[in-house]
């Protein structure tokens, strides 16, 4: 599962990058002009991050930044290794 979320399935998809030139016609020119169309790749934004399964379990997953931002997934709490409150 390269560059693919693992939990909304999120993947590249293709595109087109339009090149023009000219000046717009509000803002005084004769319009825009379309002078190229090429293929490009719309790369979705994937992070690794640590997530806690339902079922508890710590594992590693390649997620989108709009999964994360919505909530989809909780994040691996880290716990701390020892106490040392009572300790001066």
């Amino acid at each position: 599962m390269a560059r693919q979320c693992e939990i909304c399935g999120k993947k590249v998809q293709m595109g087109n990058r339009i090149e023009t030139r000219g000046k717009a016609k509000y803002l005084g020119g004769v319009g825009t002009k379309i002078t190229g169309i090429t293929r490009r790749k719309f790369v979705p934004n994937l992070q690794k991050v640590h997530v806690t399964l339902p079922d508890g379990e710590n594992k590693s997953m390649r997620v989108c930044v709009q999964c994360i931002r919505s909530g989809s997934i909780r994040k691996r709490v880290r716990t701390k290794p020892f106490d040392v409150s009572g300790a001066k």
